[in-house]
């Protein structure tokens, strides 16, 4: 072979059209643009006034986690390099974008919040009061309430030689004061920090009989600003202005290189608070030459600057909504349905499978199943999976008893749940303490599944009691979240969670399962088979359908072969909450293919996967998005609705009913935008999740 062989680099061409940049939406960006799609419920007039308040905060608080978990890791991927995704952007160029959109996004925010939501709520008799409104009885009270609750745990500290610029925390309420005069020992001021202790609360209710108004509220952050000249007294205060450093949060820990996770977890979480900046907010009115200051401190540029017109932690307002108890401006309470049978729930799951449809149906019977498991004495193990359970957890309690009651009970607790790190170690070290066998998982990929299993000696033999979901184990997003979650005594489902638990807990090989597709081995392929397999059925000539919900998408594989079963003649119909990558309605490409996405009184979280398979549908409920991530690097699950009620059961509450909404559903457009359905001339108006409430006597 000529030697020259071998200096010439051979570069491979890919020229499958369907791997074209253009036909891919960059996620992070899709993301972000799920918030406007938020904040137009916090603007629509027919939704009860103080529940506008509460999307208004949901927008911010997602806006938050956007800052510190997606765009902090562009920036950590900008300093490695890393190259473009399959939308050919750059991160550079990605973190660009997002200023731009982000700065729409908070714009809009705040003119919700001043020019809409606050005169509604003063209208309303829920006054959240600016400085230049305050009474003179009301400045004297909380002149008072400064001096007696905030100045004692207030530790301002000047800027100078001795004094340097001190560490901020995420998210931390902060003001930075401009000073004129001399001190005590004669040092001229010029900048002071003073930092909100997060003991402090961020709103702060005016008492009755002070302010005239039964649901009177300021922002901790005015008090600040309105009484700072306190702390710095004999100079002269020529401006007092809020800002916020938000932070990556991130937590990134080489699990091949520790021998103990959860050592490791904790050390990363002591410092979770200082990791890099990513985003300044700042008030509008703060002079430019401050500005600059607070950017060279934190090491950011101008596009990481949101300057506020407003509190800049404007999502505290949500305490308002929990403070006041006026029924009238909130959602109309529902009570969910009640399981027949609840008493008894090994019984009725043995008479046949059971499928509850959260929050319509209430999610008692989990933990009636769990409770009764822990207490019956023929139940010999119990093993289970937990991703986030929320404080005081009666699921944890249980797993707690029955290990006091002697049954073998091992819980994979995922300690890389984020944002959720630290009370997961907390969980981990509780149930430990109890007798119960804590795994942390698989390094490298994080447990996401949500499974139960029951172990149960009834006569002369063992029987496996199963509950499969597609949301946490956690009573709290129950009642908000969309999800299903299905019982069973199936003895193939059985023996397949069975055999995860044992992948799980041990070092187990690959393992072949029956019935249950699993991730990272056959959940993404089994996708990939079941579209081919519908677009196969295409070309015959056959009727061909894909119906898809999920939260979110971007798996290039998954994508592109949904375009070649659009290209094929398939019907596809995706219901996706949040960020798509899939460019639908392109002519030649995925004009087969619609997109949209229900937001609503609650959070669409269950995934759904539905294929028509020539007659013979094909139904599977999921915990795993077609994220990568969740399709290549956790452990997930997906688990077929067997019971053909049931499964048409879910079909039509979540599928068909889904794509009948004519209110709530937003179409994704080939351009990137979205755009918001009304119903047409003659046609009744249909919200999926109305009519779903509708059937519990809401």
């Amino acid at each position: 072979m000529n030697a020259a062989a071998f200096d010439t680099p051979t570069t491979v061409v890919d020229t499958d059209p369907l791997r074209d940049s253009e036909l891919y939406f960059n996620r992070e960006l899709s993301a972000l643009d799920f918030n406007f799609r938020v904040l137009a419920q916090a603007q629509d007039p027919q939704v009860p006034l103080l529940e506008r308040l509460r999307y208004l905060c949901i927008s911010c608080t997602n806006l938050d986690e956007f800052f510190e978990i997606r765009a902090g890791t562009l920036r950590h991927a900008q300093d490695l390099g890393v190259p473009p995704g399959p939308d050919g952007l750059a991160p550079a160029t990605v973190l660009a974008h997002i200023h731009e959109r982000a700065a729409d996004l908070v714009r809009s925010q705040y003119e919700c919040w001043n020019d809409v939501l606050r005169p509604a709520l003063d209208d309303a008799g829920v006054r959240v009061m600016h400085r230049d409104g305050w009474s003179e009885q009301q400045t004297q009270w909380l002149r008072e309430y400064f001096r007696d609750e905030i100045m004692p745990v207030l530790s301002p500290l000047g800027l100078d030689p001795a004094h340097p610029f001190p560490k901020i925390l995420n998210k931390s309420l902060n003001i930075v004061v401009v000073l004129k005069g001399k001190d005590a020992f004669g040092r001229e001021g010029h900048l002071a920090i003073v930092r909100a202790p997060r003991s402090l609360p961020r709103i702060i209710q005016i008492p009755e009989d002070v302010s005239g108004g039964k649901h009177d509220f300021v922002f901790l952050s005015a008090v600040l600003s309105a009484f700072v000249d306190e702390l710095f007294p004999g100079m002269q205060v020529k401006g007092a202005y809020q800002f916020r450093v938000t932070r990556n949060s991130e937590l990134i820990v080489d699990e091949d290189e520790v021998e103990n996770l959860a050592l490791a977890l904790r050390d990363e979480l002591v410092g979770r608070g200082y990791l890099r900046a990513v985003r300044l907010e700042i008030a509008e009115q703060c002079p430019d030459d401050i500005v600059r200051t607070l950017l060279e401190n934190f090491d950011l540029t101008e596009n990481a600057v949101y300057r506020i017109n407003g509190p800049v932690n404007l999502n505290r307002v949500i305490q308002v909504y929990d403070l006041v108890q006026r029924p009238d401006l909130k959602f109309v309470p529902f009570q969910p349905r009640q399981l027949s049978g609840v008493e008894a729930m090994f019984d009725t799951i043995a008479e046949g499978d059971v499928l509850l449809h959260h929050p319509f149906d209430a999610f008692t019977p989990v933990l009636e199943l769990l409770k009764q498991a822990s207490e019956d004495p023929n139940v010999l193990a119990i093993k289970q999976t937990l991703y986030r359970t929320g404080k005081e957890s009666p699921i944890v309690d249980s797993l707690v008893q029955a290990a006091r009651n002697g049954k073998d009970v091992t819980v994979v607790v995922e300690l890389r749940a984020r944002f959720d790190e630290e009370a997961n170690l907390g969980l981990a070290d509780r149930l430990q303490d109890a007798g119960v066998q804590v795994v942390y998982g698989v390094v490298g990929y994080k447990t996401h599944a949500k499974m139960m299993l029951i172990v149960r000696r009834e006569g002369r033999k063992l029987r496996r009691y199963v509950h499969l979901g597609t949301g946490n184990y956690h009573s709290g997003t129950a009642r908000v979240y969309t999800d299903f979650g299905l019982f069973t005594a199936d003895a193939d489902i059985g023996n397949d969670v069975h055999l995860i638990f044992q992948q799980l807990s041990g070092l187990a090989p690959t393992i072949k399962l029956k019935r249950l597709l699993q991730s990272p081995f056959t959940l993404h392929a089994g996708v990939l088979k079941r579209i081919d397999r519908e677009t196969r059925h295409a070309k015959a000539g056959k009727p061909a359908r894909i119906i898809a919900k999920m939260n979110a998408l971007n798996e290039p594989q998954v994508v592109r072969a949904l375009y070649m079963a659009s290209q094929a003649g398939v019907q596809v119909d995706l219901i996706v909450r949040g960020a798509c990558t899939l460019r639908p309605g392109l002519p030649g490409i995925s004009e087969n293919i619609r997109v949209r996405s229900i937001v609503g009184r609650f959070l669409e979280h269950h995934r759904v996967y539905w294929f028509a398979n020539d007659g013979d549908p094909d139904l599977f409920c999921s915990s795993a998005d077609w994220l990568e991530r969740n399709l290549l690097r956790r452990i997930e699950t997906g688990f077929p609705i067997l019971a053909p009620e049931l499964a048409q059961r879910v079909y039509e509450e979540a599928l068909a009913n889904y794509l009948a909404d004519n209110c709530s559903a937003w179409t994704l457009q080939s351009d990137g935008s979205y755009v918001r359905l009304t119903p047409a001339p003659g046609d009744a108006p249909h919200s999926a999740q109305l009519s779903l409430l509708a059937n519990v006597g809401a």
